[in-house]
């Protein structure tokens, strides 16, 4: 899916849509979680301060404008609406946004699939090599999400996805990593507000 042109965010405080940055290794969303932000956990985001807001959001997708438009179009009524922002936000995105969310992703990173066995350690070397690779051929993290999927499949997932991509044109390429920072970032807020979640670390996002 590629990205929409800029445009002013047509978000609405009086109703909320239904549908969200956390080193060098490839970024990706964390294995399956349960779509279940509850009450508990959206009322603890929209309680929060405008800046709070703004830093725990941060934790779900690097750019800060993605942020500030879901913070300051709170209260949501629920997870769907919750979501809708996230993704509306998300195809709003200029290209400096998207290149301060890729940014973001490089500098955070997260980390590669546990290594197991001889056959796993060549496939960590193989997917550092893939990695290095795309980031000298497109000048930003790889990104893709991982939600559902189970560990023992994720390495290979990861392999597959790299090289897959590393023959488009970087103008597709910008699309598919916003694609791919959309759906991450959904599985960032129903983990943000899931039942008993802890608030992400707020220190490291500095005001603007």
């Amino acid at each position: 899916m590629c990205p929409r042109a800029p445009k002013e965010s047509t978000l609405s405080r009086s109703s909320p849509r239904s549908s969200p940055r956390p080193r060098p290794g490839p970024r990706s969303s964390p294995g399956p979680g349960p779509r279940s932000g509850d009450a508990d956990g959206l009322d603890r985001l929209n309680r929060l301060t405008a800046d709070a807001a703004e830093a725990a959001l941060l934790s779900c997708c690097g750019s800060r404008r993605w942020a500030r438009l879901i913070a300051d179009h709170r209260p949501y009524p629920d997870l769907d609406a919750l979501l809708a922002a996230g993704d509306e936000a998300s195809y709003d995105l200029t290209p400096a946004d998207l290149a301060e969310a890729l940014a973001d992703e490089s500098m955070t990173g997260h980390p590669p699939p546990a290594e197991t066995g001889v056959g796993s350690l060549a496939a960590h070397t193989a997917l550092r090599a893939a990695h290095a690779a795309y980031e000298q051929r497109f000048g930003h993290a790889f990104v893709i999400c991982l939600d559902g999927l189970a560990p023992d499949e994720t390495l290979d997932r990861l392999l597959t996805g790299i090289r897959d991509r590393l023959g488009n044109e970087p103008e597709e390429e910008r699309a598919n990593a916003a694609e791919e920072l959309r759906r991450i970032a959904r599985g960032r807020l129903t983990r943000l507000t899931a039942p008993g979640a802890p608030m992400p670390d707020i220190s490291r996002f500095d005001p603007a």
